[in-house]
């Protein structure tokens, strides 16, 4: 406990001395897990703000070398319009110095935050949160809707994973989910990285959902099977089961069987159906998987192409060689 409470204090630094106020921080990353980082490695951090444009315009006052040249040059109405209208909604400063580290810090609206982790909307901010994060500055609206992410990642990955797997099969469904589609894992991202966020933070993950898997079993969408000497499951894969794990998963999953998903709609919807029949289990999987990709195709290369215009070309190729080489090496034999 002591132990924790001095890391979430030396990683809440540059809050307190470094960047303006904040109304929601998480940090996550390599560096928090057991899996040893490499010396490269950066903390990470989402940091939610009421007002980005008002956020900007104090933190170029404050680290105007947090931006590169060209964006300072514009000002904070050239971030918030890159961010919205090229990326996702998060505008990223990364290489960032703090005393002996590197940090990289994404800055978005919690309007914007709150309904990607609601909605899936963007399915960015969203697939971070279903993962384990270090939260600093909590939110209650934001702890309030990531509970209902956290029953929509489940189910989704229940409706993605066979009748019988264990608990560490359901944590890298979940932890995969927000990787599906994203042009990264092709040639910038280790090939092992699903594995070792689940192996550095397999506790965390349990905090995170065994509630859930016990709401599960008492629902009767879950069933206790040991074997292989690991905590594994037996899921109902009938077709009532399927269709209640289905009716809580997002509307733009649910539009997708339906055929009226829209990829570039950023609304939220003013109806969102209670119950779309699905006739089996295969074709609900094959929607959830289906919209998945698409939309986290979508919204990587988005932010690939706002992080690339934001930095400019020589932190931008600095970031990728990096990503790059720790790709190839997971990839080498």
């Amino acid at each position: 406990m002591e132990a924790a409470a001095g890391r979430d204090l030396e990683l809440a630094g540059p809050l307190r001395d470094l960047l303006p106020p904040v109304d929601f921080c998480c940090a996550y990353g390599s560096t928090l897990t057991h899996a040893r980082p490499d010396g490269t490695s950066m903390v990470d951090y989402i940091l939610g703000v009421a007002d980005p444009l008002h956020w900007h315009s104090e933190n170029m006052a404050r680290n105007p070398t947090h931006y590169s040249s060209w964006m300072a040059r514009r000002g904070p109405e050239a971030v918030t319009w890159l961010a919205d209208r090229v990326g996702v909604g998060v505008y990223f400063n990364p290489f960032v110095e703090w005393g002996d580290k590197r940090i990289k810090y994404g800055v978005v609206g919690m309007k914007d935050l709150v309904m990607d982790v609601l909605t899936w909307d963007q399915f960015y901010l969203s697939g971070r949160l279903q993962k384990p994060v270090r939260v600093l500055v909590d939110d209650w609206d934001i702890r309030k809707v990531n509970t209902v992410n956290l029953k929509m990642a489940t189910s989704a990955s229940l409706l993605l994973l066979p009748e019988e797997f264990t608990e560490y099969d359901l944590y890298a469904k979940i932890c995969s989910l927000s990787y599906m589609g994203d042009l990264r894992m092709l040639f910038a991202e280790d090939k092992d990285k699903v594995k070792k966020i689940v192996d550095g933070s397999f506790q965390p993950f349990q905090l995170m959902y065994r509630p859930l898997i016990r709401e599960y079993i008492s629902e009767g969408i879950l069933k206790m099977s040991d074997y292989r000497q690991q905590k594994a499951f037996k899921q109902d894969c009938g077709v009532s089961a399927t269709n209640e794990l289905f009716s809580s998963l997002p509307c733009m999953i649910q539009r997708r069987l339906q055929g009226r998903f829209t990829s570039n709609s950023r609304e939220i919807p003013t109806h969102i159906p209670t119950h779309t029949l699905v006739p089996s289990k295969e074709v609900a999987a094959a929607s959830v998987r289906q919209a998945l990709r698409r939309r986290v195709m979508v919204s990587s290369a988005r932010q690939a192409a706002c992080g690339l215009l934001a930095s400019g070309g020589v932190v931008a190729a600095r970031y990728l060689g990096k990503k790059m080489s720790k790709a190839w090496k997971s990839w080498a034999f």
